[in-house]
C-alpha cells in the first residue's frame, strides 16, 4: 500500500477518535506539528508491522494450465499490496 493511502486511513481514524491531526504536511512527508509527526511515525511502524505479519495462503496448484496462471496473478496482486503469499 502506498504512503498516501496509509495516511488517508490514519487521518480517517484520527477524525473518528476525537483527535484532529488533519494538518496539511509541508512539502515532503512530515507534519508541521511535532505531536502529529510523532503520531504519524508511530502509526506507520504499527501498520508496517501488521502487514509483515500477515501471510495469505494460496492453494497449491496440482492441475497446471490456466489455474496455475490465475494463482500466480493472484499472488502478484496480493504481494503488490505489501502482503506475503504462500506457498
Amino acid at each position: 500500500m502506498d504512503t498516501n493511502k496509509m495516511r488517508e486511513m490514519r487521518d480517517a481514524f484520527e477524525r473518528t477518535n476525537s483527535r484532529d491531526h488533519r494538518r496539511q504536511p509541508p512539502k515532503g512527508n512530515n507534519y508541521i506539528d511535532p505531536m502529529a509527526q510523532a503520531d504519524w511515525e508511530s502509526f506507520q511502524k504499527g501498520w508496517l508491522a501488521s502487514r509483515e505479519a500477515l501471510v495469505v495462503g494460496l492453494p497449491i496448484d496440482v492441475s497446471g494450465g490456466l489455474y496455475r496462471l490465475a494463482l500466480e496473478d493472484c499472488g502478484r496482486c496480493i504481494e503488490a499490496q505489501g502482503l506475503k503469499v504462500t506457498p
